[in-house]
């Protein structure tokens, strides 16, 4: 069949008619099918890395409450308050400016070997020998020290480099008036060990009364917890933070809370944090100030209440490329069959066209003076 006879125009016109109505539904459909996916990948992607720092959220805040409740048992020992109790009647017909000028004076010579003999019966004594057994116990506890009211170390594990201790930090943040206060430090960084930790300190109550009467100190590892965290790391640009709320990262691949780096996307989830809405949805996509787009997922530690110096939160990034890499690829893919379908419509609808002017044009009336003369 000639490609310029009848039939053939009127078959293509047909099938012309038959692309239209099958091939633009078809490719604008799976066009928004691609486009809902990827929608729907994102959100789940977001969903899933909430659930990530959620959970290590709740870890982290559960293993700093073990740590806790590890030396508040430690605290509560029926033989150990006995022992801090024992140490304190030392003090009851002193004033207050003898027992600080006491104090001072083991103070100066405790590094010289005058306090030698104080220092052995500290570190030898019955409450020393348990305090050892509970590190035994219970390896997350680096060192335990016990004061009586006035900071005045009762016994230890380990000879502490001051033995007054009412000019530590520790001591300074617990409640003198005898309130119920548990005082625990930012994260530290032990050189010698390679080891971060920080120092939880528990008040020693009087039974009954639950008047102070003082203080167990304890140096209690972080590593079990960073170990924990470190491991989640699920994809190749997936990392997990555990970042303070002013931005300083305490734990990232590479990172220790002495270099004190500030995280790019704790500057990007700052806004979400401070909305009920943003916490709740728990993670956001950003673009973080090096170009590169992000899925950051977010979760409070719950600390910050309790524990004034680990105002902790968890985040998650993960490069959106890759994150989304699958689902764009469909969609590019959908796009790209969208437009070929439209370019072959167009092609093939500007051909039609064009040979139905022509048509017209072949059957168009001829001027009367070619017309051929009729007989008489």
């Amino acid at each position: 069949m000639p490609l310029d006879s009848m039939e053939f125009r009127i078959l293509l016109k047909r099938l012309l008619v038959g692309l239209i109505l099958v091939l633009v539904p078809l490719t604008v459909f799976g066009f928004y099918v691609a486009l809902q996916g990827d929608n729907y990948v994102r959100r789940m992607n977001g969903e899933h890395f909430r659930s990530i720092t959620r959970i290590s959220a709740e870890y982290t805040s559960e293993f700093i409450a073990g740590m806790v409740r590890d030396v508040g048992a430690i605290a509560n020992s029926p033989d150990l308050v006995q022992a801090v109790t024992s140490a304190n009647r030392q003090y009851d017909r002193l004033d207050e400016g003898a027992i600080r000028s006491k104090q001072d004076a083991v103070e100066k010579k405790w590094t010289t070997s005058e306090a030698d003999d104080l220092a052995k019966s500290i570190l030898t004594s019955d409450l020393a020998r348990m305090l050892r057994r509970d590190l035994e116990l219970n390896p997350r506890l680096l060192r335990v020290s016990v004061a009586d009211m006035t900071g005045a170390i009762v016994a230890a594990t380990d000879k502490p480099s001051h033995y007054f201790q009412t000019e530590r930090e520790y001591w300074q943040g617990l409640d003198s008036e005898g309130q119920r206060a548990i005082y625990l430090t930012a994260v530290r960084y032990d050189e010698k060990n390679r080891l971060n930790y920080i120092t939880v300190t528990y008040p020693v109550l009087q039974e009954g009364s639950g008047r102070f009467i003082g203080a167990v100190t304890a140096l209690a590892d972080l590593s079990p917890l960073f170990t924990q965290l470190s491991q989640q790391q699920i994809a190749r640009t997936e990392h997990l933070f555990l970042v303070r709320d002013d931005g300083t990262v305490i734990l990232a691949p590479g990172v220790t809370p002495s270099m004190k780096i500030k995280s790019e996307e704790y500057a990007a989830i700052r806004d979400a944090l401070g909305t009920l809405r943003g916490r709740s949805t728990g993670y956001i996509y950003a673009t973080l100030p090096h170009g590169g787009a992000n899925l950051i997922g977010f979760a409070d530690t719950g600390l910050r209440e309790a524990y004034p110096n680990l105002r902790w939160i968890v985040l998650a990034s993960q490069e959106e490329r890759e994150a989304l890499g699958p689902v764009r690829s469909m969609v590019g893919f959908a796009l790209l069959m969208m437009i070929f379908a439209l370019l072959i419509l167009t092609l093939l609808g500007a051909y039609v066209f064009l040979h139905r002017q022509q048509r017209l044009e072949d059957i168009e009336t001829p001027p009367e003076d070619k017309l051929p003369p009729v007989a008489a």
